[in-house]
């Protein structure tokens, strides 16, 4: 995570992703052929997305917390391969590309404005001078965390849904668990949120210096904001089906 934003969110939001998922969504003719195999890839799904959710609420770091939100939903599209909702996982996959790009841009804007500092103990009250920078974070946290009618709504309760309605023994306990890394989810997106942009600011010698980021840095996070808002409506009938959401 030392690298530069971008760099970081090309690689959560789509590379990183798609080398496993999309590798065994592709190859989901052969993992059929072994339940013992599609049970083992549920559990080390199951068990990422919650490590990844856990350890996400003890961070401070604002590239770690993200980071560890890539490792919480690369978790829930691996199990959902595992119970055999291939077409569910990759659309999820589709779906977090947009939220997950927006929220590391949107960091890399933020650890710009209080000059590249990134431990969220540090900030606060930034919703006074960085009115944009909190829209995208709020866009992309709700996203996130499975808001209904954003994005990550459409294919994240799809998945849990699934998961309950799967007809094997060991599905509902799956998606016990998985609500609870949904429910950590929650936890550290609302824990950033409070930290950076609400609560009493701990950075009194940076507000003189404090500003909102240029046009050019802008450009993409509105276009984000707006998939990230949009995307999963537009695309849930191709993905899971015509006429699932009416």
């Amino acid at each position: 995570m030392n690298g530069p934003t971008p760099v970081s969110s090309l690689l959560h939001s789509s590379t990183m992703v798609c080398a496993g998922v999309f590798l065994v969504i592709r190859c989901s003719p052969i993992f059929e052929l072994s339940p013992n195999i599609l049970f083992l890839m549920a559990v080390i799904g199951l068990l990422t997305a919650l490590i990844g959710g856990i350890s996400g609420i003890f961070q401070y770091d604002v590239k770690a917390i993200v980071a560890y939100s890539t490792t919480s939903q690369l978790g829930y599209m691996f199990f959902s391969c595992g119970l055999s909702n291939y077409e569910v996982a990759i659309f999820h996959l589709l779906n977090h590309a947009f939220f997950k790009c927006l929220l590391f841009l949107a960091g890399g804007a933020l650890i710009h404005s209080f000059f590249d500092f990134q431990d969220i103990r540090r900030m606060g009250a930034a919703i006074n001078f960085l009115p944009l920078t909190y829209l995208t974070f709020l866009v992309a946290s709700l996203a996130l965390m499975g808001f209904p009618f954003l994005t990550g709504f459409f294919s994240k309760d799809l998945i849990l849904e699934l998961s309950f309605a799967r007809y094997v023994v060991y599905a509902n306990f799956i998606h016990f668990f998985a609500v609870f890394a949904a429910f950590c989810t929650a936890i550290y997106s609302t824990r950033f949120l409070l930290y950076v942009f609400l609560m009493k600011t701990n950075t009194y010698r940076f507000f003189i210096k404090i500003e909102e980021s240029s046009i050019i840095m802008s450009i993409p996070l509105i276009f984000l904001v707006i998939m990230s808002i949009f995307w999963g409506f537009l695309t849930s009938d191709l993905c899971s089906g015509w006429g699932t959401f009416v």
